[in-house]
């Protein structure tokens, strides 16, 4: 059986985050995945993305047991369900970062910190904790589904991350200093480019790394963004992952079709759902969501502008007519044969598939497409039977398209 090696590299590096918020002594903010971590850790804060304890949440599969906590405060079961398990999770004090890490929480923040360019959940969210916790909150708030990113954008938003730093200096105590920031950025964006290199791997036959495989070494390019070890990590990765190039060894030997998956994963099923596809010797090559940490922009010579563009041209925060020409742009690049956008029904901003985008994509491209309802972390919204059944009823039409084409 086909393993990455790097796996127990990252087993550690993962639990060495965790269990250094445990025992930490630095100030601790909390941050939205995709914000301004680089500007954070420049001020020496530690940072914990709540977020990431909502996708744990869904990969352990005790997400469900938190959901109803949030629903009796009156939040929504059809709103992100990182943000009502997460929630729920703090109410009954309860998480498996206990049993995997040793924490019984996420450590209490000194500064709380969010981005509106994934969604505004995160600004009900985190405002929610900075009510409870009785600490600070700050947020950005970029302007949403742009075409493209002009420079009076990148001026709001980075004008806005000049904003950050007054409360940034009252809660660490410490002055900012513009060259920690760019160095920060600077690990960053060199941690950034080796995980798309990483992803681009899967452009070979056979591929060497699958979507499932990425969503999970995708932890440290989230977590520890801005930090040597993020860096570090990937370099040894990449060069697992480039040795089984000049091998020709793949995660799937004999491809018969490569697949796109959209949108977000469903952390609860990630490993039966990985064998289905394995079993039908399909192979899910690349995603929206892993490309989501792939930050071209970042340049430390320019720290808030090339920060304020990274973050605002994020796939999410795009348009129609934008999301539509990256898709093409990736299902060339990777041969794709099928794309599967997953309606998360607690995540509408990245559920792709509600606006006619698979019948356009499919008319320009040529590539069969394929809607499957389910959620990030509430698996009530997931019916795995009939999800197999289209899965399956899925590759044979792209098998039969290819037959038909030769």
């Amino acid at each position: 059986m086909y393993k990455i090696q790097s796996s127990k590299l990252l087993k550690d590096v993962m639990g060495n985050y965790f269990r250094g918020m445990g025992n930490s002594n630095k100030k601790m903010a909390w941050c939205t995945s995709v914000g301004p971590a680089e500007l954070i850790r420049s001020f020496g804060f530690e940072v914990h993305f709540p977020e990431n304890h909502g996708a744990l949440l869904g990969a352990t599969r005790t997400a469900n047991d938190f959901i109803p906590e949030a629903a009796k405060l009156g939040y929504s079961n059809d709103i992100c369900s990182y943000l009502t398990a997460d929630v729920g999770s703090f109410l009954k004090k309860e998480t498996p970062m206990n049993e995997h890490y040793g924490l019984t929480g996420a450590p209490k923040p000194d500064l709380i910190v969010y981005s509106t360019n994934q969604c505004r959940e995160v600004q009900d969210w985190f405002t929610y904790f900075a009510r409870e916790l009785n600490v600070p909150v700050i947020g950005i708030t970029p302007p949403r589904h742009l075409d493209e990113v002009s420079g009076e954008v990148i001026a709001d938003v980075a004008a806005q991350y000049k904003n950050m730093i007054p409360a940034c200096e009252k809660t660490s105590g410490n002055k900012f200093d513009i060259d920690k920031f760019r160095e920060t950025l600077k690990l960053s964006k060199e941690a950034t480019d080796l995980w798309k290199k990483v992803l681009f791997t899967a452009k070979a036959k056979p591929a060497p790394i699958s979507f499932f495989d990425a969503a999970i070494h995708m932890g440290p390019i989230v977590v520890l963004r801005g930090t040597q070890i993020a860096k570090s990590y990937y370099e040894k990765l990449l060069g697992e992952l480039e040795g089984n190039l000049d091998q020709k060894i793949g995660f799937l030997e004999n491809e018969k079709c490569r697949i796109y998956w959209d949108g977000m994963p469903i952390w609860g099923k990630l490993r039966p759902l990985s064998d289905l596809f394995i079993q039908n010797n399909a192979a899910i090559v690349a995603s929206t969501y892993c490309n989501s940490w792939v930050f071209d922009a970042f340049d430390e010579k320019n720290p808030f502008e090339s920060s304020a563009k990274a973050y605002t041209e994020i796939f999410i925060n795009r348009s129609e007519k934008a999301k539509e020409k990256i898709l093409t742009g990736m299902i060339n690049d990777f041969e794709i044969d099928g794309i599967i956008f997953h309606d998360a029904k607690t995540c509408f901003n990245n559920s792709n598939a509600r606006f006619g985008m698979p019948q356009r994509l499919k008319e320009s491209t040529g590539v069969q497409t394929l809607i499957i309802e389910g959620d990030l972390c509430d698996l009530r919204f997931y019916s795995e039977g009939q999800s197999i059944t289209k899965i399956e009823t899925f590759i044979e039409q792209i098998e039969g398209a290819k037959i038909s084409a030769a």
